[in-house]
Formats: C-alpha cells, structure tokens, sequence
C-alpha cells in the first residue's frame, strides 16, 4: 500500500465526521500521576468515547469515505481482539449496514458482548488475532462481504483526530509515548504531529511479549513474532503490516518493551491516581513512561489512556 497519510485538512474534516457522534475527548494533566512519574504527565482520555476506546474515531471515517465513494457493501467482516471491531460495528450500524465479526477463541467476555450489542454477528475460530483475520478474509472471499482491515488510510484520518486534539490542547508536549497494535494509533500521532508542525518525540511502544513491531523496525522489514502477553491483548500482534513500519521507521524517535507485569502495575497507578480503569493496552502508554521516568524529569509528557475495555474480572487481578 502506497500509504497517503493524513493532511491537516483531512484531519479537520475528519474531526467533523466523528463529532456528529461525540464530542472531543478531554486531556488533564494529574497530579499524582506528575509526581509518580517526576514529570508533567498529561493523559489523552480515549477511554471516554461512546465505545471505550479509540477505535470508533477510525470506524466512523471508514465508512464516511466509503459512502463519499459511493461505495457501501452489502455488508462488511473484520477481525478484532474488541476494540476495533466495536468500532466496525458501531459504523457499520449506522449506515445499515449487517456486519460480522471474526475473534479468536477465548476472546474477551465484554468485548463480545460490547460487539454483540452494537447488533454485530459474532464468529469465534482462530487462536490468535492473526488467524482470525485469516479467518475473515475467507469467509470475505466466500460470502462477498466487505473485508474490514485493521489498518488503512481511512482509518488513520479517523484516528489522527485525537492526536490532533491532544497536540492542539498541549502545545508544550516534549514527549508521547503511543501503543502499539496493528499500527493505526502511532501512525496517527505522526501523522497529526506533522500535520501541525509539533514538535514533540513519539515513542512506540509495545509489548515485551507481542514483539513484532520492535523486532520488524529493527530489521527494516517484516518479522512476525509469537504472543504471549495475557493481559495487553489489543498489542497481541504477530505479524506488523509494511505500510505501517513504512510511516513508523523514520518518525519514531524509539521503542519501549513493556512486560505485561509493567502494565498490571500501570493500571493500579492509573486506577489509584485518575479513578479511571485502563485495559492492558490502554495503560502500557504509562507503562512506558515509567520504565524511561529516569529520562522524563522537567519534561512535558503525554500519555495515552487509549482504551479501558477490560473484563472485571481480570482487572480485579490486576488490585
């Protein structure tokens, strides 16, 4: 994929799309969280969308340039560990669209129920988020739906929206730190910081133990890695897609590895400080403040809350 980030005037067209929907989400700087990290820390609330997580933003974009286009299915499939498929779901719904829906076994309770809500039809087969997606693109091929990925430029004009309310509201950011899935969220910050001129480093993060993306950029090309992570399931990535690395190679300033024993403790750190819950992936952007804070003193550092989709009773184990 020849990959057209975002503009600036995509970006402000985008934030109208979504914003029929709901209204930009808030950023603070808190307190106790700046004194435990030894740094200002601002946190962006992504978590506060309709759906709980960043995701709709892109969901909602997708299908705003699909029906520009005069292009909406019949009906649509993807994949997802929940949050993107909450996403799909939501717009798919609101352009009448049927929509299904491919998680592996085993997936997340509430994020099925969440999708199963949203009137998806939901199909359970494959071990991984990998083959899932395999999954979908068959019964695409077989059935004509739509196949849905978990990255392309429409949903970075999506997604590019929070990063550009964030930069916006915090012009004094020195530093981000942005998880990293399947790629959309990073390359979005990228796309709004340079869509803005700021000047802030963005550094990816991803799980020690879903390490596809570290291990790819290191290489220069696609190096698919085992999952074992138990708790950031949406960083539960084994393959990194190219068009991604392509953006993310020559923007990020660097990568931290966050152990899923990092982002139990940030989710306990988020939880106590903010009152708000973090899933896994939504609380490894903290993670990985954290592990730099020895680097981050008189620094300006934003964190993203980037979803809270967290079954109850996993995070109880995490208190």
């Amino acid at each position: 994929m020849n990959l057209h980030l975002p503009t600036l005037q995509d970006i402000e067209a985008a934030a109208q799309v979504v914003y029929r929907e709901f209204q930009a989400t808030p950023q603070y700087r808190w307190a106790l969280l700046s004194q435990r990290l030894g740094a200002d820390c601002w946190v962006k609330h992504e978590n506060h969308t309709p759906v709980g997580a960043f995701k709709l933003r892109g969901g909602l974009t997708y299908f705003d340039q699909l029906k520009q286009r005069g292009e909406l299915p019949r009906a649509v499939i993807s994949a997802t560990r929940g949050n993107h498929g909450q996403s799909i779901g939501w717009a798919a719904r609101a352009h009448g669209v049927p929509c299904s829906i491919v998680v592996p076994q085993g997936n997340s309770l509430e994020k099925n129920a969440a999708m199963r809500a949203l009137g998806v039809t939901l199909i359970e087969a494959g071990e991984d988020f990998q083959e899932s997606r395999e999954h979908a693109m068959r019964l695409a091929g077989q059935t004509g739906a739509h196949m849905v990925p978990s990255f392309h430029p429409d949903l970075l004009r999506g997604v590019s929206t929070y990063w550009w309310e964030f930069f916006k509201a915090v012009p004094q950011l020195d530093v981000v730190y942005v998880p990293i899935g399947q790629g959309s969220g990073a390359c979005s910050a990228i796309a709004a910081k340079l869509a803005l001129g700021h000047r802030a480093k963005i550094v990816g993060v991803v799980s020690a133990h879903a390490t596809t993306y570290a291990d790819s950029l290191a290489a220069g090309h696609v190096v698919p890695a085992q999952v074992s992570t138990l708790l950031a399931d949406g960083m539960a990535c084994r393959v990194a897609d190219q068009a991604a690395l392509d953006v993310l190679a020559p923007q990020l300033d660097h990568i931290v590895k966050v152990s899923d024993a990092e982002v139990a403790q940030a989710m306990r750190d988020l939880f106590t400080d903010t009152h708000n819950v973090a899933e896994g992936a939504g609380a490894a952007s903290f993670a990985a403040a954290m592990q730099e804070r020895h680097l981050l003193a008189g620094q300006c550092v934003g964190t993203t809350l980037s979803g809270g989709n967290v079954d109850a009773s996993v995070f109880v184990k995490t208190l």
